[in-house]
């Protein structure tokens, strides 16, 4: 896997992934695009919230949604590095079984995030989750 990163103007920076991705950071408080952190954040949002939904369709649930939201607390002085993390997942389908959704989103955390098991090693990782049912 690869990457490039390419100053633009100021605090901006160009992100180009090896797939030919591309996303804007800027360094400057996330004043016009998001921050490098909070570019690691979302990674880990999307990669857990890969785990959840593949995990519950291997699991069979009828999974329709889900939203990962993020909550962090980060060192006051540089480095102002992220000391704890919680993501809450929103799960959304007919009829999931709460057993399940329990596993599946401690899984993600725990065994199968690359991101958040990279994190995990110094910061502290916290999930919750909900599910919202939809009637069929």
């Amino acid at each position: 896997m690869q990457a490039e990163v390419t100053w633009i103007e100021g605090l901006k920076f160009l992100g180009q992934s090896g797939s030919g991705h591309s996303v804007v950071m800027d360094g400057n408080q996330g004043e016009s695009a998001p921050s490098p952190m909070e570019v690691v954040l979302m990674a880990a949002g999307g990669c857990s919230s890969v785990d959840v939904v593949d995990g519950l369709k291997s699991a069979d649930q009828q999974v329709l949604g889900c939203r990962a939201k993020l909550t962090t607390e980060r060192r006051e002085t540089a480095p102002r590095v992220f000391t704890q993390i919680n993501i809450h997942f929103e799960v959304k389908g007919i009829a999931l079984d709460p057993t399940v959704v329990a596993q599946v989103t401690s899984d993600s955390l725990q065994k199968y995030c690359s991101v958040c098991l990279m994190l995990g090693h110094w910061v502290e990782m916290t999930h919750t989750w909900q599910i919202i049912d939809v009637d069929e």
